[in-house]
């Protein structure tokens, strides 16, 4: 869990990557391989109550002293496939980006800079044996962002109710990594070819390198996460946000400026409502 996520959760989403075995080295392709079989294996409730345990001690651990050896496990097409938590490569992460997100004397009252520092100075000395790393999971609080929701359809929409895993309610999109990819560069073609850049062109950009790091046989998953909390059971039930998304590219595509407007209305004043909640009581 990264420490952007540990200070705001619960709400919180996530874009995860699950890569199948073949994708690993050895020997971590065997650790995972036996990983997999296990009767019963760690959700995302799990990962969250670790994090926060993180918490308590004083100081609070800003990032884990060692790497998670867990992982999320699911199927794509009968293949077995890992999402590793990597907690500690995102914690270090996630520290970078803590500076912009808070005054300097709240940023000291989270994490002291003295604990700021050995993890920037840890990071440093293991960014340099691991270059190429990343992390499996990106996450962000408070939204999804739109250009996540480009990498799915509304068919591949999962919702369950509050009866649904860990008693939780769940929201998420599963799609295979070829898929992802193709409807990334498709929507990123219809914003180059009718809008003079942006955030979404630059966010899309930015995903579309992540994902071209992993195998292409990989499954992509956006889950909601801790959001489910900040909305309604029919708030969760009627939400189409990947509908909307894709029906506004549609109709951007096909020079339909109004009906791109009134897509884009319905996504933003969706999503407004969540964030609004972040500063009430």
């Amino acid at each position: 869990m990264s420490v952007v996520s540990s200070v705001l959760v619960p709400y919180t989403s996530y874009l995860r990557v699950y890569e199948p075995l073949a994708a690993f080295a050895e020997p971590e392709r065997s650790h995972w391989a036996r990983y997999a079989e296990r009767p019963v294996l760690p959700t995302a409730q799990d990962e969250l109550r670790r994090s926060l345990a993180d918490l308590v001690p004083t100081p609070p651990v800003g990032v884990p002293v060692h790497e998670s050896g867990d992982a999320f496990v699911a199927e794509l097409y009968g293949v077995v496939c890992v999402c590793p938590w990597r907690t500690r490569l995102r914690g270090w992460l996630a520290l970078e980006e803590l500076g912009g997100m808070f005054p300097a004397n709240v940023l000291d009252s989270l994490l002291p800079e003295v604990v700021r520092g050995q993890a920037q100075a840890d990071h440093e000395r293991w960014r340099r044996r691991n270059p190429d790393a990343r992390p499996w999971i990106r996450t962000t609080v408070w939204q999804v962002p739109v250009r996540w929701f480009v990498l799915f359809r509304d068919e591949e929409r999962e919702y369950l109710a509050a009866d649904g895993e860990g008693g939780e309610p769940v929201l998420r999109y599963r799609t295979p990594m070829v898929e992802a990819r193709r409807r990334l560069a498709r929507g990123l073609r219809t914003l180059r070819e009718n809008v003079t850049g942006g955030p979404l062109v630059d966010g899309l950009v930015e995903v579309g390198r992540w994902l071209e790091e992993f195998h292409p046989h990989s499954l992509v998953e956006l889950d909601y996460g801790g959001l489910v909390h900040a909305l309604s059971a029919a708030q969760l039930a009627g939400d189409r946000s990947a509908a909307d998304v894709a029906e506004g590219l549609a109709a951007l595509g096909n020079g339909d400026a109004e009906g791109a407007g009134e897509a884009y209305a319905r996504l933003a004043e969706r999503w407004r409502a969540v964030r609004d909640r972040q500063f009430t009581n």
